[in-house]
């Protein structure tokens, strides 16, 4: 039976082994795909699989700076404590280092690159395998800057949350000081320019229930929504956000007693967007005891 590439694909999914693993394994078993899964098993390679529905919401991200390019990047784990260990933040620096030499600019493209002899996506599963964790490169965000503008670059608790921030003028002081205030502060939008539509008429229209909700009156309903808005806007948006290191001034003056103009932002945190589980370990004592 012919090995296609369809039948790779299926035991690679169905295994979580490498993709020369896959092929010899069906070429080995003339293409049976439970025969190869066995094959597999049996030589310890398919030991990744098991951990495939686990759920990674820890880990690490990192921010990579190299001239007029940044790379920024989250690889997670099952646990802190994995995030800690040595293999686990050389794969991280690897991973990062491989992605900031080439061209690539999206995470699918980034785990076909090849890292060693292998591709970033068979180094995680390898890794996976022998630490005993499911690891999952889940996103990779690469930014360029033109002349005339500069980095600042901030990585907070070891990389629980990176952050890059773009300006054009100022110097790489000012710079670090927007990507620590991105990180503290977490904004959603450079400007209120970057709000769509759609999103200023979700917001309004929850705005509106809110206010006839609390017994407002119908006439006065509208002017208060825009006035909500205009506050809810400016705690998202980075240049209207009183500066982290001095409240009395917002982002955006604060830029401009600093001769720079803000161009951009990126800010990663470890596992937002994840649903966790959650374990009860007091009802799983009880109900061992009940057994």
């Amino acid at each position: 039976m012919a090995v296609t590439a369809q039948l790779v694909k299926q035991l690679r999914d169905k295994t979580g082994a490498g993709m020369l693993d896959c092929k010899k394994a069906l070429v080995e078993t003339d293409g049976d795909l439970d025969k190869a899964v066995d094959y597999l098993r049996e030589k310890g390679i398919a030991t990744a699989a098991k951990k495939a529905g686990r759920i990674a919401a820890e880990g690490l991200c990192n921010v990579l700076v190299d001239g007029d390019k940044a790379v920024l990047y989250e690889l997670n784990s099952e646990t802190d404590f994995v995030a800690k260990n040595d293999e686990f933040l050389a794969l991280l620096e690897n991973i990062g280092t491989t992605i900031m030499k080439s061209n690539v600019t999206t995470l699918e493209k980034a785990l076909e690159l090849d890292m060693g002899g292998k591709s970033i996506a068979d180094r995680i599963i390898d890794a996976t395998a022998k630490i005993g964790e499911k690891l999952t490169l889940r996103r990779v965000q690469v930014r360029t800057k033109e002349e005339g503008m500069t980095f600042g670059h901030y990585r907070h608790m070891g990389g629980k949350i990176v952050t890059l921030a773009i300006i054009e003028g100022g110097d790489d002081e000012v710079a670090k000081d927007v990507a620590m205030h991105v990180a503290a502060n977490n904004p959603l939008y450079l400007d209120q320019r970057d709000v769509s539509e759609d999103v200023l008429a979700h917001e309004r229209d929850v705005l509106r229930k809110q206010a006839l909700e609390e017994g407002k009156p119908e006439k006065i309903v509208d002017k208060m929504v825009e006035g909500r808005l205009n506050k809810y806007l400016k705690e998202i948006c980075l240049v209207d956000q009183p500066f982290v290191k001095d409240g009395d001034i917002t982002v955006g003056k604060y830029l401009q007693n600093a001769n720079a103009k803000p161009v951009g932002f990126v800010r990663l945190e470890v596992g937002e967007g994840i649903e966790k589980r959650q374990d009860d370990f007091a009802s799983e004592v009880k109900s061992q005891m009940k057994g």
